[in-house]
């Protein structure tokens, strides 16, 4: 069949008007890509702003969980401290305390442990990661007395409880309230243990400092009837109900310093 030759320049005209219709134009793909320049810009600014808020709170939500479980692990394992002496002819606690470290005495703490009772030791110490609080502890076992030199106590399983750029220093509260940076070679315990955290970017204490009551400060034979004339003067600080404590007359003064 024979096409009209004017049907066929028809349609060839018809045909070459849609394919130059379809698809953009370069003005078209100019402006479309200005338009999403300017939105990915304005989505990049929002972030930039957004990003450092989220990440420095964030940073802000871990510290303050750090320096919680670390407070809290500090007073409950301070608080627990015992008047235990290194052999039976001492008469002073095994208790040393200074400004940046202290170690004391105190029942045997966690899954693992044997009953009975282990000397642990909280001290600044220094790792590849700087700064860090450290919590170690030892098997305790009494002394010879007549020995010349008692052997040095062998700390371990350290776990970290507080690192940089925090740094805990500890203070000790007497029975008169009043505090000391040092608590050694003391006849007694300290009636209570402050903790302070400071940041060591800008010196401050910060607010969530604490402190402790030491709960048992006479040795375990100062409990006993029989034992009491020979406790001497701590012994007067015993109720007569037996168990260890303080007088009334001293519990405010031991409030004091809890409350730091």
């Amino acid at each position: 069949m024979t096409r009209n030759p004017r049907h066929q320049a028809l349609f060839r005209r018809e045909a070459h008007a849609g394919f130059a219709d379809a698809g953009f134009t370069l003005m078209e793909m100019l402006v479309a890509i200005a338009l999403m320049g300017i939105v990915l810009s304005a989505l990049a600014t929002i972030t930039a702003q957004w990003v450092p808020s989220w990440h420095r709170g964030l940073t802000r939500v871990q510290s303050n969980e750090m320096l919680d479980v670390a407070l809290s692990r500090l007073v409950t394992d301070v608080g627990a401290a015992e008047f235990v002496t290194t052999n039976r002819k001492a008469t002073k606690p095994l208790f040393d305390g200074g400004e940046l470290s202290i170690t004391f005495v105190r029942s045997a703490l966690g899954p693992n442990a044997r009953p009975g009772l282990e000397l642990v030791r909280i001290s600044q110490a220094a790792d590849r990661l700087g700064s860090v609080l450290v919590r170690a502890r030892a098997p305790f076992a009494p002394t010879d007395p007549d020995a010349p030199k008692a052997l040095p106590a062998i700390f371990t399983d350290p776990v970290a409880l507080l690192r940089g750029p925090y740094q805990m220093s500890f203070a000790y509260a007497d029975r008169d309230g009043l505090w000391r940076e040092r608590w050694l070679d003391e006849d007694e315990m300290p009636a209570g243990v402050r903790f302070t955290i400071r940041d060591l970017a800008n010196g401050h204490s910060l607010a969530v400092s604490t402190a402790t009551i030491i709960r048992v400060d006479v040795p375990a034979e100062c409990v006993k009837p029989k034992g009491k004339r020979e406790c001497g003067a701590q012994a007067r600080d015993v109720p007569d109900n037996g168990r260890a404590g303080t007088p009334k007359s001293q519990q405010s003064q031991q409030a004091s310093p809890a409350g730091g």
